[in-house]
Parts: structure tokens; sequence; C-alpha cells
């Protein structure tokens, strides 16, 4: 191998990096703003997958000399529409969307820590004491419920100043998902 190519092979590999680099950037940058808000919503496992293939591909692109601007293109144009179809089946179908996104779970309710769920969820006390910190709550006295929402973070509900309990209702203790 010769040694001055191992650290430099000339301006020609950078400008094609340069230009299709900022072609594609552009071409991902159109394709998300008319594939809607929703591609850009908090993840869920197919969301995180698209998101992780398209910046693999990206990569690829980016460094692979025999990859075409066309075939970067149309390859972000699968992922977001294999995003967006499953998000459109998602929006009309329950069952779809429960096997897609989950339920969200119920970790701690009017005192107590759900310990099964938790385990199940691999959530620890620490985390959702956290939780609680982060919404300038100063111990669990003051918090009716916890969920794990199908993206992954953790809702806080607050019981209500004058009653002592929450204003929220959906929730009950048997409910846990």
């Amino acid at each position: 191998m010769d040694k001055i190519a191992f650290f430099w092979n000339g301006y020609e590999p950078l400008l094609r990096i340069v230009v299709v680099g900022t072609l594609t950037y552009g071409g991902i940058v159109l394709l998300l703003r008319v594939s809607g808000k929703r591609t850009l919503l908090s993840m869920n496992a197919f969301d995180f997958i698209v998101t992780v293939a398209m910046g693999s591909a990206f990569g690829r692109i980016l460094t692979a000399k025999h990859v075409s601007l066309a075939e970067a293109l149309v390859t972000f144009a699968l992922l977001i529409s294999l995003q967006y179809s499953i998000s459109w089946l998602e929006t009309r179908s329950k069952k779809f969307s429960r096997f897609v996104t989950g339920e969200p779970t119920l970790l701690y309710y009017q005192g107590r820590f759900l310990e099964k769920e938790m385990k199940k969820q691999r959530v620890r006390k620490a985390e959702m004491l956290s939780a609680a910190r982060a919404k300038k709550l100063d111990n669990l006295d003051q918090v009716e419920a916890i969920i794990l929402e199908t993206s992954g973070s953790l809702s806080v509900i607050k019981k209500s100043k004058q009653t002592g309990t929450s204003t929220w209702q959906s929730v009950q203790p048997n409910q846990a998902t």
C-alpha cells in the first residue's frame, strides 16, 4: 500500500464527500418535510430502526465511492416511506398500534411501587425518583402515579394540591400492563 495514499488521495474524494453529502442532506431534509411531523415525533421501535438505518446509510453514502446520489435518495425515500406506512397503519388499527408501540405501563400508584411491572420493564426506583425530581417534586408523597410511556420516558402525575389526590383519573391500580 502506498503510504501517501493512506493519508491523502487528492482533492477529488474530498470534493465528492462535500457535494454528495450536501445534496444528500438537502434531499433528506426535503423528504422529512414531505413526510410530515410524525416522522420526527418521539420514537418507537420502528422509528428507532429507521433512524439508525438512515444514519448508517448516510455514513456509507459519504464514504463509498460507488454509491450514486440517486441510490442514496432512493434509500432514504424507501426508509421514510416504510416509516410513513407504519405510522399510517398505527393510526388506523389499534391492534397494529399495540404491536408496534406497545402500551404505557403503570409503575407507581398511590404510594405503591408496582414491583412486578418494574422488574418486567427493567426500571429501577432510582429512575422514578429522578423523574419526580425533574418535575420539581421533593418526594413521592406528592406523586399520584408514574407511568412508563411507549417512548421509554417516565411520566409523573402529581397529586392535586387541594385534595391530595390526582386530578388525573384514567389510571387504575389494576391497569398495569
